[in-house]
């Protein structure tokens, strides 16, 4: 019989329901148990059950993407990040991940504990992290929130990564009114790692020491999981104590302390305490020895006084990790984690009982069949409703001849989901570690692989609009868009993390959102050979019953076999030549041209050929590693005139444009957001080799135009200088965060 002194609230159908439960998932914990559950048993389902944890409404769809072959030495899902071979005996692990609700309700302590979770898992691994980037997403720039909440997103997500000495590289960030009531953080990490000198967190052996190591268990971060399984309402600040604290002094601490344990043959087992704490770190790793474990949670390092077992289990307090060891290495291991000044205690042990037991005060507390409660999880196959192929717009000729092309530049340059972000990343270090050979601003950012000829380039891309008007040709369009990043700094893609930002699943059209943004994301990522190693989702993203757009955001990772071949997207000389690879047909629906110029924000996303994309793309990167071109942008928001105006300002050269040869107006052909360009820049001596390649592969070109010393002319006429398009791209955010 299980007993506990300490007095807990009665179970109730209450107590059930604030636990986010439902009625017939408590039914089946009864049927599982085959009695009622106490309260600490409970909160362990109610975690573990949880959609954060669970997955229960997305699995189904998950199981759909291409999860291994290739290059990847671990499937997608199975460890605590995804794992690809570089050669030469090495590997890179990374992974993305939602930190969202937490960065909502607190938004300094909500991305950088972010940053530490997403830090630990690759570490993990026996990974050292390299680089970090993020993808972060605002209300309007007028609702009153925005500020705040970038300010301190932006100051937690550096606070974080510049103290523990890991660059941050790259990033995306994007306002739109749907995330007034949501903002999202997304925070990925690239790790190195030898190949024998991988770790895992599948548990092995019977009578094993279970280790707790790191910062002491307090009483932040209780319900974590569950908050972010939940949509939001009026009382969010209510929701302030669910939010961790991190410590980026220990994690670095704790960081070195894992290496230097992981260079000897003394873990079997090691697994971060991230959501869910010790509850889901303790059950997956006995879940996948399909093993039994016994904790004393006595013994567990508490920081503040009269802890209870429910709050230990629950707690999502930073900077702990949990360790399955050889028998006979407990000394060796505490003397590091003493050296490193981290806690160190012997918690538990592996069992056969196939049962997690809990005692306290020797006292048992718990005791639940593992598989069962972590193999047995409620899934659901929700309905859904299918998102129809919007009609094609018919824009009238009368609304063109309204506008001036250099008005219309102007606007959009300083629109903030185009200003230059250099506000933001002037906040992060990425030069640390001495690696990071293109920082932020660039299609990617790309380190060295220390000691070697490699480098590793990596992006994180979304696109909310095309994904909200139409999900299926939208989750196509951001794996091309990583596809495509990756390609323009000279990286060949090799595969790719992702986090799945949408709203209540429990609605038709969300789920029907998801199902269709996944089917996208399988379809191009199986056609270009750009498997998921990894990824996260995030449901719930509401406020008051209104959601996001659906936001699935795509971390793209690639490998530059020399890093000398690495291309950059500034133009370099005077009278070079300027091509768009890629056919341009001035596709304005869902542009920001025709949201923020014609005020129309209907219509289909622009289509997306995959043939194209993989033929594009593999001749490009010939073209770069036999050193044929000098400059590469692809063609994304904002269309050609954009993609060359960011050449431009980044290489402070100008442009002379050819005259348009295409039979649609001006204003289609500069500001049309057709998928599958690139804007590439060459040598006039190599113009009829490289011809001869782009028509040998079928790859359709234009030629744009000729660099010149600064300034943009259009028509045999300069409308602009280098310096004003600097101007206007350059000031919008740093004006918004100081007014």
């Amino acid at each position: 019989m299980l007993k506990d002194k300490i007095e807990y609230p009665k179970v109730n159908s209450s107590i059930v329901k604030e636990h986010g439960l439902s009625n017939d998932e408590y039914k089946k914990i009864i049927d599982i148990l085959n009695r009622e559950p106490n309260f600490v048993e409970l909160g362990i389902f109610s975690v573990m059950w949880s959609e954060h944890c669970s997955y229960k409404s997305s699995i189904k769809m998950l199981k759909t993407l291409p999860r291994s072959g290739g290059k990847l030495l671990v499937d997608a899902g199975e460890e605590n990040a995804g794992l690809v071979d570089l050669g030469d005996g090495l590997a890179t692990s990374f992974k993305i991940e939602s930190h969202n609700h937490p960065s909502a309700v607190e938004p300094y302590e909500g991305a950088a504990t972010g940053v530490g979770g997403i830090m630990r898992d690759v570490f993990t691994m026996g990974a050292r992290p390299i680089a970090n980037l993020n993808s972060i997403h605002f209300g309007s720039p007028q609702n009153k929130k925005t500020k705040n909440l970038l300010r301190g997103v932006v100051k937690g997500i550096g606070g974080y990564g510049n103290c523990i000495g890991v660059p941050t590289i790259g990033g995306q960030t994007s306002f739109d009114e749907s995330y007034n009531g949501n903002i999202l953080v997304n925070a990925m990490t690239l790790g190195l790692v030898n190949k024998n000198k991988i770790f895992y967190s599948k548990a092995a052996g019977v009578n094993k020491p279970v280790i707790y190591v790191g910062s002491k268990t307090g009483r932040d971060g209780i319900h974590g999981a569950s908050m972010a399984s939940a949509t939001f309402d009026d009382k969010i600040e209510e929701k302030k104590p669910t939010v961790q604290v991190g410590d980026p002094f220990t994690e670095k601490l704790l960081l070195e302390a894992c290496l230097e344990l992981m260079k000897d043959n003394s873990i079997i087992a090691i697994q971060d305490m991230g959501a869910a704490g010790l509850t889901s770190s303790s059950v997956e790793m006995a879940s996948k020895g399909k093993l039994g474990i016994e904790l004393d949670l006595s013994k567990v390092p508490c920081r503040e006084e009269n802890m209870t077992p429910y709050e230990i289990m629950l707690s999502e307090s930073q900077e702990r990790m949990l360790i399955v060891l050889e028998n006979g290495k407990e000394n060796q291991a505490k003397k590091i984690f003493e050296k490193w000044n981290i806690d160190f205690a012997v918690i538990g042990k592996t069992t056969d009982s196939k049962k997690i037991e809990l005692v306290f005060d020797k006292q048992k507390v718990a005791q639940i069949p593992i598989q069962l409660l972590a193999e047995n999880s409620p899934l659901y196959d929700r309905k859904w409703k299918k998102t129809k192929l919007p009609q094609k717009i018919k824009f009238k000729k009368e609304m063109f001849k309204q506008l001036n092309l250099v008005d219309c530049l102007k606007k959009i340059l300083s629109n903030p989901n185009i200003s230059d972000k250099q506000w933001i990343w002037d906040q992060y270090d990425h030069t640390v570690m001495g690696d990071t050979i293109q920082k932020p601003g660039g299609d990617s950012g790309v380190v060295r692989v220390h000691g070697t000829n490699k480098a590793i380039a990596a992006s994180v891309d979304s696109s909310a609009s095309y994904c909200y008007s139409h999900p299926l040709t939208g989750g196509k369009q951001i794996v091309c868009e990583s596809w495509r990043n990756l390609i323009s700094v000279g990286a060949k893609p090799i595969a790719i993390t992702n986090c799945l930002n949408f709203g209540n699943p429990e609605k038709e059209k969300n789920m029907g959102e998801f199902v269709e943004c996944v089917e996208g994301i399988s379809e191009a990522s199986k056609y270009l050979n750009f498997p998921v190693v990894s990824g996260n989702v995030s449901f719930y993203n509401e406020t008051k019953d209104k959601g996001i757009k659906p936001t699935p955001a795509i971390g793209g990772v690639g490998l530059i076999k020399d890093y000398q071949n690495m291309i950059t997207m500034d133009f370099k000389k005077e009278k070079n030549l300027v091509l768009v690879l890629g056919k341009t047909k001035g596709h304005l629906e869902q542009s920001i041209f025709a949201r923020e110029i014609l005020d129309e924000k209907k219509g289909p996303p622009p289509e997306i050929n995959l043939f194209n994309e993989k033929n594009i793309g593999t001749t490009l990167i010939n073209l770069i590693n036999d050193k044929l071109v000098e400059s590469v942008h692809d063609v994304s928001l904002g269309g050609i005139i954009i993609a060359v105006s960011k050449m431009c300002i980044k290489g402070k050269k100008g442009i002379k444009f050819d005259k348009i040869k295409n039979l649609i107006n001006i204003f289609e052909y500069y500001f049309g957001e057709d998928q599958g360009r690139y804007i590439v820049e060459i040598a006039k001596s190599n113009e009829s080799k490289i011809i001869k390649i782009l028509n040998d592969n079928s790859v359709h070109f234009d030629k744009l135009g000729t660099i010149t010393k600064k300034d943009i002319i259009i028509n045999n006429e300069p409308i602009l200088t280098v310096d004003d398009l600097l101007n206007y791209n350059k000031n919008w955010l740093r004006e918004y965060m100081v007014n």
